[in-house]
C-alpha cells in the first residue's frame, strides 16, 4: 500500500514540476525538454535537482535592488563625448551586441598591457596597489592563502596603514579558503573593508531558499580611478594549490589604463553598492585620461539578475563577425545551441576556426560533456588543439587580428546564466596581435584533435560524452 501511495504522490509531483518547467518564462526549448527527461527518466532525483537548480531563484526585492543600484551608477555616469567612439564598420555590430548585454559604449583612448604568463603578473598587481594613493578595489572569485595571494594581500593591508582606501569583495565559495585564513582578519584590522560575495552559510538550509551556486567570478582590481587590471587570472600562484595535480594554471591578465576603467569601477561599485549598501557613486565622477593613438575599448557585465541578455549573445556577435580568422580559447566548453552552431557555421563558410581546450579538465563531467561536441566541431573544419602544459584557464575569442574579448566568462552556460562575469572587448591591430601571439603559444604546446581519432574512440565513452551532451542545458 505504501508502495503505491508513494509512486501516485511521485506521479503527482512529476507532474506539477513537468508543468512548472513548461510555464516558465524565458527559458530556451532545449533546457525544458532536458529537465522534462531527467524529471520523468530519475524518479525523486529528477524534481529534487529542479527544485534546487533548475531555476535562477532570487528574490523579487533583491533583483529590485540590483536594478536600482544599476539605474543609479547610469545616471551619475555619463562618458565625455570625446572618448565615446564611432566604431570601424566590422566592429560595430560586437559593439552594438555588447551595449545591448552590458549597456556600456566603446570608449577609445586606452592603454592595455597583457602581463606575463608567469606569476610575476601578480607582482606587477602588487607594485600597484604599493603606489595606490587614495582607493584600491579588489574583487576576485578565487583569492588563495599562497604565495601570490600572501603576496597582494601585505600590499593591501600597507595600503591600508599608510591611509589608502582599500575595498574587497570575493566570493564565499570560491576564496573560502583564504576567508579562513590569517589574511582576511589581518586586511580587516589594518583598515580594509572587506566583503564576502554571496555567503552561503548552511549549504543545506540556504539551498532549500535559493540557488546556492550564484557566483560572483569576476575578476576586478581598480586603483585611483586611473589603473585597473582583468582577465582570466584569479589571485593566487599557478600551481594552484587546491588542484595541483592539473597545474600550472594558464590565463592571461591585463592592466589597463584610460576610460575603460571608469567602466570597470562602474561594475566594482554596482556590486559593493548591491552588497553593502554604501552608495560611493561619487567616484564614478573622475574622468580617466584618454590616450592618444589609444586602444579602443569596451566593458561588458553580466549576471543572473538580467535575463534579457548574456554574455552568450556578445560572445556570438563576435564569432558572426569573422571573416578570415577565429581563435577561441577556453577551459570549459559547453556552449548553448547557438555559439556552436555559430562556430561551425563559421568553419563551413571558410573562416579559419581554431579551438583550444586543455587536454586535462578538472572536472571530468565538463570534459566528458565537451567531448561530446568534438565530433561536429572537427567535421565543420574546425581546428580543435587541446593543451598539454597544464590547466588552460584562459578565456579569449580573437577575430581578424583586429579584435579580441578577454575577461572571466567560460563558453559555458554557467558563465551565461549563473555567474556574475565581467569581460572586455579590445579593438586594435596592436593588442590582438599581441594576444594572438600569445595563443600561437598555447598551439605549440598543444596537440591537434583528427576526424579518426574521434571514430575510434570506444563505444562506451561514445555513449558517456553523447548522453552528456545531451545534459548540456543544465550544466
Amino acid at each position: 500500500m505504501w508502495g503505491s501511495i508513494f509512486i501516485y504522490l511521485h506521479f503527482l509531483a512529476a507532474i506539477a514540476v513537468v508543468f512548472r518547467v513548461l510555464v516558465r518564462p524565458r527559458m530556451e526549448p532545449s533546457v525544458r525538454l532536458a529537465w522534462i527527461m531527467i524529471i520523468e527518466t530519475v524518479p525523486l532525483v529528477g524534481i529534487v535537482a529542479y527544485i534546487l537548480f533548475g531555476e535562477v531563484r532570487m528574490s523579487r526585492a533583491e533583483k529590485q535592488r540590483i536594478t536600482d543600484v544599476r539605474a543609479r551608477l547610469s545616471g551619475l555616469w555619463t562618458p565625455s563625448p570625446n572618448i565615446v567612439t564611432t566604431p570601424p564598420d566590422f566592429v560595430a555590430p560586437v559593439v552594438a551586441a555588447n551595449q545591448a548585454v552590458g549597456m556600456m559604449q566603446a570608449l577609445s583612448g586606452n592603454a592595455v598591457d597583457l602581463l606575463q604568463e608567469d606569476d610575476t603578473a601578480i607582482h606587477d598587481l602588487a607594485d600597484a596597489i604599493d603606489a595606490a594613493k587614495t582607493h584600491v578595489h579588489l574583487l576576485f572569485y578565487i583569492w588563495l592563502p599562497d604565495v601570490s595571494g600572501g603576496l597582494v594581500a601585505e600590499a593591501v593591508i600597507r595600503a591600508a596603514r599608510r591611509g589608502v582606501k582599500c575595498r574587497i569583495v570575493v566570493d564565499d565559495v570560491g576564496s573560502r579558503l583564504f576567508l579562513h585564513s590569517k589574511w582576511w582578519p589581518m586586511m580587516t584590522e589594518a583598515g580594509a573593508e572587506c566583503v564576502k560575495a554571496f555567503p552561503v552559510g548552511n549549504p543545506l538550509i540556504s539551498a532549500i531558499f535559493k540557488r546556492v551556486d550564484l557566483r560572483n567570478h569576476r575578476k576586478i582590481v581598480v586603483i585611483d580611478n586611473e589603473i585597473g587590471f582583468s582577465g582570466s587570472r584569479n589571485c593566487s600562484d599557478m600551481a594552484f594549490a587546491t588542484k595541483p595535480k592539473f597545474a600550472p594554471w594558464i590565463d592571461v591578465f591585463f592592466r589597463i589604463e584610460g576610460p575603460a576603467v571608469r567602466q570597470m569601477q562602474a561594475i566594482f561599485l554596482q556590486d559593493w553598492i548591491t552588497y553593502t549598501g554604501e552608495d560611493l557613486g561619487e567616484l564614478l565622477a573622475f574622468m580617466p585620461e584618454a590616450r592618444a593613438h589609444g586602444v579602443i575599448a569596451q566593458v561588458i557585465g553580466t549576471g543572473p539578475d538580467k535575463r534579457d541578455g548574456s554574455m552568450s549573445d556578445a560572445m556570438a556577435a563576435m564569432i558572426y563577425a569573422a571573416r578570415q580568422t577565429l581563435t577561441i580559447t577556453t577551459p570549459y566548453y559547453v556552449p548553448d545551441g547557438t555559439l556552436d552552431s555559430a562556430i561551425r557555421a563559421a568553419a563551413r563558410r571558410g573562416v579559419d576556426v581554431t579551438l583550444i581546450l586543455p587536454e586535462r579538465n578538472d572536472s571530468m563531467v565538463v570534459s566528458a560533456t565537451s567531448q561530446g561536441f568534438y565530433y561536429g566541431l572537427v567535421a565543420a573544419g574546425v581546428k580543435l588543439h587541446l593543451f598539454q602544459g597544464g590547466l588552460l584557464h584562459a578565456k579569449i575569442i580573437s577575430v581578424d587580428g583586429k579584435m579580441v574579448m578577454v575577461g572571466s566568462a567560460n563558453l559555458d552556460r554557467r558563465s551565461f546564466e549563473l555567474n556574475y562575469e565581467m569581460n572586455l572587448l579590445f579593438v586594435g591591430p596592436e593588442i590582438t596581435a599581441e594576444v594572438d601571439t600569445r595563443q600561437r603559444s598555447y598551439l605549440a604546446r598543444s596537440i591537434i584533435v583528427s576526424l579518426d581519432e574521434i571514430r575510434q574512440w570506444s563505444l562506451m565513452r561514445r555513449v558517456r560524452n553523447n548522453v552528456l551532451a545531451l545534459a548540456a542545458p543544465l550544466l
